[in-house]
């Protein structure tokens, strides 16, 4: 069974402390994947939500100071558990704030993988990145982010863009599948997250998880974009949701029509 049908086969519940902006595209995405989403924010409830959980995404976003001791406690449940947590450092280096909350999950919390674009993993480990907000911007050696934060936190670096780069400090792997769109659309780095969440609840090797979660967006990106009614960001998206619900190969048939 491969790390897709394994998803669907299980419906793993994935615990989410994330960002407001996003959660219903979130939660909707990973409802079409095959995946079952909690939003559970609450510091009184975070760790025993995530006790019962698979897995637990992590996402600054929106973070403010009160979401802080739930994100550890929710961090921590996991780690007691055995299951995976995956950061999302959103926008890391745009305000010391950020870059606080991040340093301090990374001391406290075991994580399974830091998901990012490459100015965000890159400032984790002090390579000069230029970011404008929460956006990557220029250029640089993206292998070196990803097998930096590999070794240095110990976990597997997930980078996003035009060419996904995973590493885990002993194996990179990389990922080409995806469409312009995809950054036209408020959340779609915070749902892959989701769904990265997700695939690495599966049994096997993690890299391969990983690639399967960025490959597999991706192609469902390549295919709702090539849908004739999609004429922008916002047609693009229900056929986007549409098409995270469809199996591999049909995905792959379709954009190759």
């Amino acid at each position: 069974m491969n790390v897709i049908d394994e998803v669907r086969h299980h419906t793993p519940l994935i615990h989410h402390l994330t960002n407001q902006v996003v959660m219903n595209f979130t939660a909707n995405g990973l409802l079409a994947f095959g995946g079952a989403p909690v939003m559970a924010k609450a510091e009184e409830e975070a760790m025993a939500m995530a006790s019962h959980a698979d897995g637990v995404l992590l996402n600054i976003g929106t973070v403010n100071e009160a979401e802080v001791p739930a994100m550890i406690q929710a961090g921590k449940a996991a780690n007691e558990q055995g299951i995976p947590v995956v950061l999302d450092p959103v926008g890391v280096a745009a305000t010391p704030f950020r870059t606080r909350v991040v340093e301090q999950i990374l001391r406290e919390v075991s994580i399974t993988a830091i998901k990012g674009n490459a100015a965000e993993l890159a400032n984790l480990v002090d390579i000069s990145w230029e970011m404008k907000g929460v956006e990557s911007r220029g250029e640089g050696d993206v292998e070196e982010v990803a097998e930096g934060v590999a070794r240095q936190y110990n976990t597997l670096a997930v980078v996003t863009g035009a060419t996904d780069v995973i590493s885990s400090g002993n194996l990179l792997v990389k990922n080409e599948t995806g469409h312009p769109l995809l950054a036209k659309v408020t959340g779609a780095g915070c749902l892959l997250g989701s769904i990265l969440t997700a695939c690495l609840t599966t049994e096997g090797i993690a890299e391969m998880q990983a690639l399967a979660a960025v490959e597999f967006y991706g192609l469902a990106a390549e295919y709702a974009a090539s849908d004739p009614a999609v004429t922008g960001s916002g047609t693009f998206v229900p056929k986007f949701i549409d098409a995270l619900s469809f199996d591999s190969s049909q995905l792959q048939r379709g954009h190759r029509e």
